[in-house]
């Protein structure tokens, strides 16, 4: 397994008309955690976009548990918990500032020879940074 946290601080725009941030904002963060992530082990998405691999979403499922608000700081955890083959899994969870969880679920990713469009097999060197990470 592989965990990182990284955090954003709402902000005003990401917040609807009740005062609470928007549930689409939601999907972005999981998309800054999963960025943040790929950085930590060493793959960011542009150095396996530069090899030829592109990385679609597949499916995303999450649960909103409580609200956040304007201003403030929200912790993303990430964790992947298999190594990639066909597709990659992304858990994550976000949590606001008391540590409580605000919203969770999981991003499945898919793999693409960035040529032809097709379906790849998770990129070597991505596997590799994995393994490196690697706590079991």
């Amino acid at each position: 397994m592989i965990r990182t946290e990284t955090s954003v601080i709402v902000r005003y725009y990401e917040t609807d008309q009740m005062g609470l941030t928007h549930h689409s904002n939601y999907i972005r963060y999981f998309e800054v955690g999963r960025s943040h992530f790929m950085n930590e082990i060493g793959y960011p998405y542009g150095l396996m976009e530069e090899e030829g691999c592109l990385s679609p979403i597949m499916s995303i499922t999450i649960r909103y548990v409580r609200p956040s608000y304007f201003d403030e700081e929200l912790t993303i955890r990430t964790e992947v918990r298999e190594l990639p083959e066909d597709f990659a899994v992304f858990y994550q969870d976000i949590y606001n500032s008391k540590g409580k969880l605000v919203a969770g679920g999981t991003v499945k990713v898919a793999f693409l020879d960035a040529a032809t469009k097709k379906r790849a097999k998770a990129p070597t060197n991505l596997i590799l940074a994995s393994k490196k990470h690697w706590v079991e």
